[in-house]
């Protein structure tokens, strides 16, 4: 596939259908979550929003990554939730409502943050002066057209045509799946001379990521006294990266497939170790209904 067919349509129109996904899943009731449990929440939000930045920047440190893939990593971490954290949950037997309250807020928030944390990555990690780096205003409106957007049109035709959204639900998911497979492989293919170097050299970082994040997530839930639902959900949240926006970023904003082989790798190292994930809580639960 051409990588300006990839770049300029093929990646914003995958990443819109995957938001418009989560968008008709989503009801204004979801939102209103956040005064009926504002504990997990508010755990929820500052770990997407400020832990995991800070994490990012802490490996990054202890790595010594070259310069583009510290910067990939800084890209991949300020890109927090996404609908599949929300699926992920769900076949964990997490909290599937509190799971979505903060994919939905995160996404809204992280429109903001993004061209920041970005800048900052560009400025520390590869020396780009401020007249070189993004441009926050238009990035702002170029995500929010991307993200935002179609999740408040999903939710729109969630609410007034139900009817439609249960016939399009799986449909749309499954595009979406199969758009974003094929960013991956895009992007894997583009870089296959170096995969297993990049393999060897960003594997272990964004493995450390995952599990560390989804680690802190569930110990943080359980230190505040959340129950094991809700746990589960704080911590998939904490620990599955919303890796297509941060390809669209790193490859249609940045014009970088190198920064975008960190959220490509991370893409694999996360459904692998989301699937073990699913096996452990699924068998936990078992363990403590045989034993309640």
């Amino acid at each position: 596939m051409e990588s300006s067919v990839l770049v300029n349509f093929v990646l914003p129109l995958s990443l819109a259908i995957i938001m418009f996904g989560m968008g008709i899943s989503l009801r204004i009731e979801d939102f209103r979550r956040v005064f009926v449990f504002p504990k997990a929440v508010a755990l929820g939000v500052v770990g997407q929003i400020i832990l995991l930045p800070v994490f990012g920047y802490l490996l990054t440190l202890i790595f010594n990554l070259a310069p583009e893939h510290a910067v990939g990593l800084i890209v991949l971490v300020a890109c927090a939730g996404g609908a599949v954290s929300n699926l992920i949950v769900y076949l964990a037997k997490g909290d599937v409502a509190l799971s979505v309250t903060l994919t939905a807020i995160s996404c809204c928030i992280t429109v903001v943050t993004i061209p920041f944390l970005i800048n900052f990555a560009l400025a520390e990690f590869m020396a780009v002066s401020e007249s070189k780096s993004l441009p926050v205003g238009i990035t702002n409106i170029r995500l929010f057209l991307l993200t935002v957007l179609p999740v408040l049109c999903g939710m729109l035709i969630g609410r007034y045509y139900p009817a439609f959204t249960l016939r399009a639900e799986k449909h749309i998911a499954r595009i979406a799946t199969i758009f974003f497979v094929v960013i991956v492989a895009s992007i894997l293919v583009k870089e296959r001379a170096r995969l297993v170097d990049l393999l060897f050299s960003v594997g272990p970082l964004v493995i450390c990521l995952n599990i560390f994040t989804l680690a802190v997530g569930f110990a943080l839930a359980r230190l505040i006294q959340l129950n094991i639902k809700q746990s589960v959900a704080i911590s998939i949240e904490m620990g599955v990266q919303n890796s297509a926006t941060g390809i669209y970023i790193a490859t249609s904003l940045l014009q970088n497939s190198e920064i975008a082989s960190v959220p490509a790798v991370y893409s694999i190292v996360m459904l692998v170790n989301s699937g073990l994930l699913i096996a452990i809580a699924r068998k936990y639960k078992k363990y403590t209904l045989s034993h309640a």
